[in-house]
């Protein structure tokens, strides 16, 4: 099987690059949906980082790839086999890709219980479906706005969850399902319901490049590529390896990572400013802030994590007018956080001088970013 075109090759395209990398160090931050036209490298971008992620251990023989080292989130199966063997061997393998069909339906997603197995025969048999296959991987989602609304919700609510329940008359059946969840579609052919938009945590949209000389570039290195996989995979595998072991490291690095009082302010003015529903951005956009820190060799975020963190939660929880895209212009952004930093300036002082600066609540304890 030939070499996917490699991820660091991907030319232009930085903020969905970004994106998709921070969502690899820590997949609690809830997924990504990539909007745009056709031909513009979504699903290229998203297969080329499934490839260069590092090696994860599984327990061996298990057909959800449980972590041997997290036992709270075993499957069913793991559970009884650790109970009976009281030890599980180990196994290394490559981070799963899994591309989800638009006509899926729920049974192919979560999975199926035999019922008349279990009746007459009385024993358990489940079969895997989707969110199986992806757990500690990537699921992608191609045209994710013509896949069913309630297939859409189940994907989210595993995401979110990190666990896949099935349930049939009085069988139950339970695996970890903690996965990367990839959506892309292109906006000409239909949108997201509010409520489904809003549950992605980052949403990027993406245009053709229109700098003829990268223009150029895209093309000379798809024909390299068509016509020698594996000695264009070559040229790039050193670029591959180093930001394989960046995000590796990352994910060690993450839970050492620390924010401020004051940055909860900052993130709270400022998502305030943009009148946005909810509290699921204010979170997103810590969680992202933490995440880029760690990947950038910082143990401490500063605004332009939390600034990358706005321009990838914002866009798509903006309120908008019928008819009206939501546009994030970085000066927009810029204006108003530095509006947001003289409030949360005063509102921190305050707590300040009640409690100290020593006294506040400053770390993140965190457990290991695991997938």
């Amino acid at each position: 099987m030939p070499k996917v075109y490699p991820f660091t090759a991907i030319v232009g395209q930085e903020r969905m690059k970004r994106s998709l990398i921070l969502n690899a160090i820590d997949p609690q931050i809830g997924g990504v949906l990539i909007r745009g036209e056709r031909g513009t490298a979504k699903s290229t971008t998203a297969r080329g980082l499934a490839a260069l992620l590092p090696e994860i251990e599984v327990v061996e023989g298990c057909r959800f790839g449980c972590d041997p080292n997290q036992p709270a989130f075993f499957c069913t199966e793991c559970r009884e086999r650790l109970q009976q063997e009281g030890k599980l061997p180990v196994a290394r393998r490559r981070v799963s890709f899994v591309d989800l069909p638009v006509s899926a339906t729920e049974d192919r997603v979560v999975g199926s219980l035999d019922i008349e197995k279990a009746i007459k025969q009385g024993e358990r048999h489940f079969e895997p479906g989707v969110l199986a296959a992806a757990n500690r991987g990537m699921l992608y989602v191609d045209e994710i706005n013509l896949l069913d609304d309630h297939v859409v919700d189940l994907l989210l609510d595993s995401a979110a969850m990190g666990v896949n329940v099935v349930e049939r008359e009085g069988i139950s059946f339970q695996h970890p399902a903690r996965f990367i969840l990839v959506g892309t579609m292109n906006p000409e052919e239909g949108d997201l319901r509010p409520q489904l938009l809003d549950r992605f945590a980052h949403a990027v949209d993406i245009e053709g490049i229109a700098d003829a000389r990268a223009r150029v570039e895209i093309v000379s290195r798809r024909l390299a590529y068509d016509q020698d996989p594996e000695g264009f995979y070559e040229q790039w595998r050193e670029e591959e390896a180093k930001l394989s072991t960046e995000i590796d490291q990352a994910r060690a690095r993450l839970p050492l990572v620390r924010y401020r009082t004051r940055d909860l302010y900052l993130i709270a003015n400022l998502t305030s400013s943009f009148e946005v529903d909810g509290h699921r951005a204010d979170i997103v956009i810590l969680k992202t802030a933490l995440a880029n820190a760690a990947f950038e060799g910082r143990l401490q975020i500063n605004e332009r994590d939390i600034m990358v963190g706005a321009e990838l939660a914002l866009p798509h929880r903006m309120k908008r007018q019928p008819f009206q895209d939501a546009v994030l212009r970085p000066r927009q952004l810029q204006e108003r956080l530095e509006q947001a930093r003289e409030a949360a300036d005063a509102e921190y002082r305050e707590d300040a001088d009640a409690a100290g600066e020593d006294g506040e609540p400053g770390s993140v304890k965190k457990k290991p970013v695991t997938i």
